[in-house]
């Protein structure tokens, strides 16, 4: 169970936002919702679901899309004026740090994503969205509009009791590292990508 432990405002390059934290009590694991503007009103909440990303949040890496949708998604929300980030701490689609640059070394070997993670006995996605719930529930946000490209987090929103009601497009400019990943994305776990991804 998560519960939240403490809240405080963020300055950000798109504008001020409230941080909360949640701790869950069973792993002891810190995982953030960003909000911006007023939240508790019943219009569809612009949300986005995203998993830690050290490599991509923080040191910029070119391997994957996620810093980039971070940003866009931070800026979208500043834009329409109310939002959520949730920011989950589950590095590397949930196999942890180490894992994740032990696949990357798999990968600089020529296994895509999906196969790197399989290779070290994980399954290729092992995130989970359940985490979304006491966040959601403790602002009383039941409809969302959810910013991916991938339907598995929308259905698992769903599976939770939410209504979402617009998945909202949120895909990023590739590059000659990441174009490949993103292709992959979509072929092996359904993610929603524009035919154009890696030529943009």
């Amino acid at each position: 169970m998560l519960n939240h432990i403490t809240s405080s405002k963020l300055p950000m390059p798109w504008g001020v936002f409230d941080l909360h934290v949640f701790v869950d009590d069973q792993t002891n694991k810190e995982h953030l919702l960003i909000a911006f503007g007023d939240i508790s009103t019943p219009e569809p909440v612009l949300v986005r679901v995203h998993s830690e990303c050290l490599t991509g949040d923080a040191l910029f890496s070119q391997r994957c899309d996620c810093g980039p949708q971070l940003r866009k998604a931070l800026e979208r929300i500043a834009e329409a004026g109310r939002g959520v980030v949730m920011y989950l701490r589950q590095e590397g689609r949930g196999i942890g740090l180490v894992n994740k640059i032990r696949a990357y070394q798999l990968q600089d070997q020529g296994a895509d994503t999906v196969q790197a993670n399989e290779q070290l006995g994980f399954e290729a996605d092992m995130r989970r969205y359940d985490i979304c719930k006491p966040m959601l529930d403790h602002f009383g946000i039941k409809d969302l509009r959810v910013m991916t490209n991938n339907p598995r987090k929308t259905k698992a929103l769903e599976e939770l009791g939410y209504n979402v009601v617009e998945r909202v497009p949120h895909q990023i400019v590739s590059n000659p590292f990441n174009s490949g990943y993103l292709q992959t994305k979509a072929e092996k776990l359904g993610h929603l990508l524009a035919s154009d991804a890696t030529t943009e």
